[in-house]
């Protein structure tokens, strides 16, 4: 069974962290396949919208403290952490919507790929915990860049150094989630095919847009806002939609 799996319907590519048993703990077979389903999403045309979910009770708990304690090679959570880190920065990168849908719990490395994406459905009674320190680590999968700046420094310092776990609707206070419901798997298709039927390049690359302001200066930000708006208004997507607007 694939520690990750992919597939495409209706313009939305569903990728399944797919470690059931294990709480979808990340190993190097589940980062090699979440990095791998993320570049097929975004070599395939057909897709419009990605749906990441996580298969079972939980979504992902953070990285498998067993294949670190069984792994001989010194160098393989070195290995292992910039494996992981690469494919939630391919997530960050696709020009396409990410809808993420979380359950049961979402711990250390975890948080950083649910951050991989756009908006995040949490299932009522979702556990977020940062976890890291209670087994003597720091941060990986881009925890420490993303968890700041979807809730703020010194929120993120505090669930960080606390240990306490923060609920589902104190994530969706703090805007760690966009949503809290009964059934996040569901709702999260129901955005994806959403997304997917409406203008798909404009989506992804407004997501590209506001990723980037991050790492860059606003005259930089303004000269590739001018670049890409022109360069979408000239596309078949805006034409179409321009001629919808006006009635022709």
């Amino acid at each position: 069974m694939a520690a990750v799996e992919y597939s495409v319907a209706d313009g939305v590519a569903r990728i399944l962290l797919n470690r059931p048993e294990a709480s979808n703990t990340i190993d190097m077979a589940l980062a090699t396949g979440l990095r791998g389903a993320v570049a097929a999403a975004a070599e395939d045309d057909a897709v419009r919208a990605v749906l990441l979910t996580g298969a079972g009770k939980r979504f992902c708990s953070g990285g498998d403290i067993r294949s670190f304690v069984d792994e001989e090679d010194p160098a393989y959570l070195q290995r292992l952490a910039e494996e992981a880190g690469a494919a939630v920065i391919a997530l960050e990168d696709l020009a396409k919507p990410v809808v993420t849908a979380v359950q049961g719990a979402v711990a250390g490395g975890g948080l950083g790929i649910m951050l991989g994406g756009d908006v995040v459905v949490a299932q009522e009674g979702t556990k977020f915990v940062f976890a890291y320190p209670a087994i003597g680590l720091t941060p990986d999968c881009g925890a420490s860049y993303l968890l700041p700046r979807a809730i703020g420094q010194q929120r993120a310092l505090a669930f960080a150094l606390s240990g306490r776990p923060m609920s589902a609707q104190d994530a969706l206070a703090q805007g760690l989630v966009a949503e809290v419901v009964e059934d996040a798997q569901a709702r999260a298709l129901e955005l994806a095919t959403g997304l997917a039927k409406g203008a798909a390049g404009a989506f992804g690359d407004s997501r590209r847009l506001l990723r980037a302001s991050w790492t860059r200066d606003r005259a930089a930000s303004a000269v590739d806002e001018a670049a890409t708006l022109s360069s979408r208004g000239q596309g078949e997507e805006a034409r179409a939609l321009f001629a919808q607007f006006l009635g022709r």
